[in-house]
């Protein structure tokens, strides 16, 4: 029985990622908006067939804003999209995947090329432009998945971007099940086959707009504070955010350190 329920998930998910491919390669509209609100659609339609049980706190403010989260599972991205019209940052290799890079694509996801300097300038670029299309930009700015347990520093690009677009921050606290975590070299076919068995269950904790006033650096601390107290409770005790000693800003390439920034 949980077999064949996966596989009618499954049919169903390449049905829908394959229509949203069709759809955005034969539309005339391709804008920010029009593409967000494909995606929109979309993941709702996911959602529903994967019987994912989505529970909202919180509210987002109305126009366009950076979403920063927390990153455990690819489950994330489909549950924050189906509640709001969005354009996700994801990284590049997604964009090969069969079926998945294609619909991605077409529906307005941002790609990285994590690896180079160059496709991280242009990622950002293109998020700059999204946000002054008026669409909101998911990003989860940890950079990889872990298994829920742990907060790591995050990337302050995003939060530069968010500056120079004069939007603000939404901090969105992500939990769900330890075995709908998809981190380190855990292979996706498997993973997704024992996730397509169940009804999971996404909680998202959606917190106070941060004003994009401060420096990157400040912002990318307050984001993850704010994430880190709400998911305080399911972090291991001795990660240093339960202590308060928030881990310092990654580097990226598009913004130079505050120091050097100063000294111009």
């Amino acid at each position: 029985m949980r077999h064949a329920r996966a596989a009618l998930r499954i049919a169903r998910f390449a049905r829908i990622a394959l229509e949203a491919v069709g759809t955005s390669r034969l539309a005339l509209d391709q804008a920010p908006a029009t593409r967000a609100r494909r995606l929109h659609e979309a993941c709702a339609q996911i959602a529903r067939a994967h019987g994912m049980r989505l529970s909202v706190r919180g509210a987002l403010p109305a126009g366009p804003a950076v979403l920063v989260a927390n990153h455990v599972s690819y489950l994330d991205p489909i549950a924050i999209a189906a509640f709001i019209g969005c354009a996700p940052i994801a990284k590049g290799e997604v964009s090969s995947w069969p079926i998945i890079g294609g619909a991605a694509r077409g529906l307005g996801a941002i790609f990285v090329e994590r690896s180079s300097s160059a496709g991280r300038v242009r990622a950002l670029q293109r998020a700059l432009a999204t946000l002054r299309a008026g669409v909101p930009v998911l990003n989860f700015p940890e950079g990889t998945t872990t298994d829920g347990t742990r907060l790591l520093p995050f990337h302050r690009g995003i939060f530069g971007i968010a500056r120079l677009a004069g939007v603000p921050i939404v901090p969105i606290a992500v939990r769900c099940e330890r075995s709908l975590a998809w981190h380190g070299n855990a292979p996706f076919v498997p993973h997704y086959l024992r996730t397509s068995m169940t009804e999971p269950v996404i909680e998202l904790d959606i917190g106070r707009p941060i004003a994009a006033t401060t420096s990157p650096d400040e912002l990318a601390i307050v984001a993850h504070h704010r994430i880190a107290h709400v998911l305080r409770d399911q972090l291991e005790p001795h990660a240093t955010v339960i202590r308060l000693r928030v881990p310092a800003p990654r580097p990226d390439a598009v913004l130079p350190p505050a120091d050097q920034r100063r000294a111009r």
